[in-house]
């Protein structure tokens, strides 16, 4: 056989692991980002995108992260990935600290940890057509030989995502936005591996294909035992999609847990914010919770409030939350951390 791996599982460096077993540990993340002034190029300042956060993903599991725009959520999920390079902090992928090797060493890991983007529009060269975009991967990493068995490849990758493989002779502006964020989905595929970051995957794509792709997104991770980390801030799919949620605020995570337990008792001020706004799809159910309106601006991650970030926006502030910052433990025994002082308190009547 001359082709370097004639099948899908071969791809990567690392054998599957059961489901259930830990793939990836993220330890004290950090990601700062220097502000510089743009005549001097003297350094202003810093932007603390993420500052020391803790997150851990098993095989076929799905964990969401959630936050405002703005929270430091897709920088996290980069900065797993190596595509920007963390300040501070450890990442373990099959158990292996990757955080500090090489582009060579990192390069075979690729295979492994893969991204779909938000934009399945400015994500696809709308230069090359379907098949080139989808073989990319498999051209970079110089995984079959022969031509027929990238042929081959993409083919089942194309119809794996619910396309035509007659389709692959076509362009990206001939497709939908749905089709284009399947075809982003096949080439994220390619390589067979066992992480993908979900970017906001649906977010930009009509309300009625949206349900389509989550629908997908499900299938791929049953049939392929793959491992999510959903990047989002519709809660609603969060809710239908993860097995738990880590909710993030200026660069902080402020609460986690399994999905359930953060669906139903959240005990952090800004989870109850957020969930709040879910609207309920059932009818009978509609005005009975307490919609909660944050006052005021999420601050400036290059100027951050002292002690807990959140404290600036919440009902619940006291003279500690300005001096202390709340470490992530389960204080009152709900069953998940939170970061807050006061996680009974509920919500004030408005």
């Amino acid at each position: 056989m001359s082709s370097r791996t004639t099948a899908p599982h071969a791809m990567g460096i690392h054998q599957r692991l059961p489901l259930g077993e830990e793939l990836l540990r993220v330890e004290g993340l950090k990601v700062h980002f220097p502000v510089r002034s743009t005549i001097l190029r003297r350094q202003l300042g810093v932007v603390q995108a993420v500052d020391g956060i803790d997150l851990s993903l098993a095989a076929g599991e799905t964990l969401g992260v959630v936050g405002e725009s703005g929270c430091g959520k897709t920088t996290t999920g980069q900065a797993i990935l190596r595509l920007i390079e963390p300040t501070a902090g450890k990442i373990f992928f099959h158990g292996r600290d990757i955080t500090r090797v090489g582009r060579r060493e990192l390069r075979p890991l690729r295979r492994e940890m893969q991204i779909v983007l938000q934009d399945p529009f400015s994500s696809l060269d709308p230069r090359m057509t379907v098949r080139s975009i989808i073989a990319e991967p498999l051209l970079v990493h110089e995984v079959y030989d022969k031509p027929r068995d990238r042929r081959r490849r993409v083919d089942e990758l194309l119809e794996l995502v619910g396309l035509q493989r007659e389709l692959g002779s076509r362009f990206p502006h001939e497709f939908s936005g749905g089709q284009r964020q399947r075809i982003g989905i096949a080439r994220a595929l390619a390589l067979n591996p066992q992480l993908l970051v979900l970017d906001e995957p649906i977010s930009s794509l009509d309300v009625s294909i949206q349900a389509q792709i989550v629908n997908l997104l499900e299938e791929l991770q049953q049939e392929l035992s793959l491992a999510y980390l959903l990047i989002a801030h519709d809660l609603a799919v969060v809710k239908h999609i993860c097995d738990r949620v880590a909710v993030m605020y200026l660069g902080k995570i402020v609460e986690k847990g399994a999905r359930d337990e953060i669906y139903e008792s959240p005990t952090h001020p800004y989870t109850q914010a957020l969930l709040s706004a879910v609207p309920t799809p059932d009818p009978m159910k509609r005005g009975e919770g307490r919609r909660i309106v944050l006052e005021g601006d999420v601050p400036s991650p290059q100027d951050p409030p002292s002690g807990c970030r959140f404290r600036t926006r919440c009902w619940k502030a006291e003279a500690i939350c300005a001096e202390e910052l709340p470490a992530l433990i389960d204080r009152e025994n709900h069953g998940h951390p939170s970061a807050c002082f006061f996680p009974d308190l509920l919500a004030p009547e408005r």
